[in-house]
């Protein structure tokens, strides 16, 4: 009998995580390296991020990596996940993604979020405050404006203009509604979240208004999956992740990946543990039978079109072993050079 799985698309988000020990250049090149590994397992797109002034993050120019991946693979859809709107000019990423399209052409996703910089420092720097969030809505309908030739300066994005670069919606806080109003495909998380992903996910199908863009609601699930040999092995890859947020969000900076026996030997205050904890619970981690179980719940609750893999680890060839293991559970057709 067929199962869900089989009818869902399987995608990755690579964050460019840096890793103690390693320069931030060698975490872009681990992305680029990834999407040629991603599209000869069959996986659908792959994304990258945007952070500023993040140490544990080097990618801080999505398109401009999104166009090395790119240009490294031959026809895996690759994209952004997600530039984030509020920190540039509508017309300006309407241009690059008018650039990406260009080069090449019908391989071009544009993910795009609501948050402006982390921390005071970095949107002073931007020159953008949190308010600026709240005109994402406008923002959004600018841009998508440039593609469709409908502003009203008078001026034309080129060579944006009259190019079809899907968009999607990253739903975080008002994200859904937004997604919904404006008649676009939402990405929403995290798989720990449950309840919350499912309200989300209700309320964009109940609003949601057919667009150009999109004639129906498409649904994108997102968060971390571990697979490998043991549960035990598997857990062990979400340990740097795990660590790295709780630190910062005890000490207040997010810091490079350490390898997950560093973590394991480290002495943790009663604050550090409980977050350390909570970091690596209700994960979609295990072997391939429990994983696919797990999925296959997951997409019952949901009924989403896509999944959006966004797991961080130290070890890059454990990781590429996972998506590797997932591409199994996905039944994933490989791509040959």
């Amino acid at each position: 009998m067929s199962s869900l799985i089989d009818r869902t698309r399987f995608s990755v988000l690579d964050r460019s995580r840096t890793r103690e020990g390693y320069p931030h250049a060698e975490a872009l090149r681990d992305t680029v390296v990834l999407g040629r590994e991603l599209e000869a397992l069959g996986y659908h797109r792959v994304w990258v991020s945007e952070h500023h002034g993040v140490p544990g993050v080097a990618g801080s120019a999505p398109t401009v990596l999104a166009a090395a991946v790119a240009g490294a693979t031959r026809s895996i859809r690759v994209g952004t996940g997600g530039v984030m709107l509020p920190n540039h000019q509508p017309l300006v990423v309407a241009e690059q993604f008018g650039v990406l399209e260009a080069l090449f052409p019908g391989r071009i996703d544009m993910g795009l979020g609501r948050s402006v910089g982390f921390t005071d420092g970095v949107r002073k720097a931007l020159g953008r405050d949190k308010d600026d969030a709240e005109d994402f809505a406008a923002q959004l309908d600018e841009l998508l404006g440039w593609f469709r030739g409908t502003s009203p300066t008078g001026v034309h994005a080129r060579p944006a203009e009259g190019l079809y670069v899907p968009p999607f919606v990253l739903a975080m806080g008002e994200g859904a509604e937004i997604a919904a109003r404006a008649g676009l495909p939402m990405v929403i998380g995290d798989l720990r979240n449950r309840e919350k992903m499912l309200r989300g996910i209700d309320h964009y199908r109940s609003r949601f208004r057919p667009s150009p863009w999109a004639p129906e609601p498409y649904v994108v699930i997102s968060g971390t999956i571990a697979v490998a040999a043991t549960p035990e092995e598997a857990r062990r890859l979400l340990v740097p992740e795990a660590w790295s947020m709780a630190y910062s969000r005890t000490h207040g900076t997010f810091p490079p990946l350490p390898p997950a026996g560093d973590v394991e030997a480290r002495a943790m205050t009663v604050k550090e543990r409980g977050l350390y904890e909570s970091g690596l619970a209700g994960q979609l981690a295990g072997t391939e039978e429990q994983v696919a179980d797990e999925l296959e719940a997951v997409l019952q609750e949901t009924d989403a079109q896509e999944v959006l893999v966004t797991t961080s680890t130290y070890d890059r060839t454990a990781l590429i072993d996972s998506y590797r293991r997932l591409a199994r559970i996905g039944r994933l057709e490989p791509t040959t050079a």
